[in-house]
């Protein structure tokens, strides 16, 4: 492994046409908060110098001090090198205006249900302080949990994982945001041992196919098994969140699920539900609704 003379790397726009050049070099894979090699290396950099996120020109001619370049090299090794995402190399990952604290005890937050919350689900929830009780299965890091506590402010919330170690990490957000008094960290196997109902239960649950998570990305390795792989066809939990949603869901409640690439597979497999696909940023297909009476067959 080639380690480069700090000597010849000094200032932030060095280490950024550095970055990009290892990065490229490396072929890594994307996608755990950006989506190419120079916003990530530019994240990588500028969080490191804990200089603002969004202001890289104004930076790109300061000289950076020896430890400086030290700890970017180290930091630009690993990433290219061991293929750690750069969400676990800064201990840190976004959602919006959110940030969470996240490490490798649970996935790096990316799914799409959080730009649902709010304004897109008034055609079912016409208020916001009618979500009186919400549930977050396979809550993970607590980063959907503490968005649905700030969406819907009259809300206790109910957020669920198998992982004692996801609930060590949510616990960490949920402290973060203030919100001990309103997120209830629940240790159990989706609705396993719950009470009550819900007029709001979301999930971003496992749903990779076995076939995918063969083929998986060293980056995507170092995320936990039980949160990615869900089954043959990768909806195992999804079965089990459909099969038992409805009781835990108050008269009008909404259902709100991501399923990743398994549109297809779950119409096939669930003809009888008529299905309410969400627009997201990265299509109509990645995330469903059903409401109770939808559940039920009731119209």
């Amino acid at each position: 492994m080639y380690i480069p003379s700090t000597r010849r790397l000094n200032t932030v726009r060095d280490f950024l046409r550095y970055a990009v050049s290892r990065f490229n070099e490396a072929g890594l894979t994307f996608g755990h908060g950006s989506d190419n090699a120079h916003d990530e290396a530019a994240y990588l950099i500028l969080h490191t110098l804990n200089l603002p996120l969004d202001m890289l020109e104004p930076y790109l001619d300061a000289c950076l001090l020896p430890h400086e370049r030290k700890n970017l090299l180290n930091l630009i090794r690993r990433r290219a090198d061991e293929r750690i995402p750069a969400a676990y190399l800064t201990n840190q990952a976004w959602q919006g205006d959110f940030d969470f604290y996240v490490d490798e005890r649970v996935i790096v937050p990316r799914s799409f249900i959080y730009e649902l919350l709010g304004e897109p689900l008034l055609p079912w929830i016409e208020h916001e302080e009618l979500v009186h009780r919400a549930l977050d299965l396979c809550t993970g890091s607590g980063c959907l949990a503490v968005q649905m506590a700030h969406h819907y402010p009259a809300a206790e919330i109910d957020a669920v994982d198998l992982s004692l170690d996801a609930l060590e990490v949510a616990a960490v957000n949920v402290e973060d945001y203030g919100l001990e008094e309103r997120i209830n960290l629940i240790h159990t196997d989706l609705f396993e041992g719950l009470e009550g109902t819900y007029d709001l239960i979301v999930s971003n649950p496992p749903y990779v196919d076995a076939d995918s998570v063969a083929a998986l990305p060293d980056e995507y390795l170092h995320e936990p098994e039980l949160a990615l792989g869900s089954g043959e066809d990768g909806l195992d939990a999804t079965r089990e969140i459909l099969l038992q949603a409805a009781k835990f869901l108050n008269p009008k409640g909404v259902l709100l699920v991501e399923i990743g690439h398994n549109r297809d597979v779950l119409e096939a497999a669930y003809p009888e539900l008529p299905f309410t696909w969400l627009q997201t940023s990265g299509g109509d297909g990645f995330v469903f609704l059903l409401t109770r009476e939808e559940l039920l067959g009731q119209r």
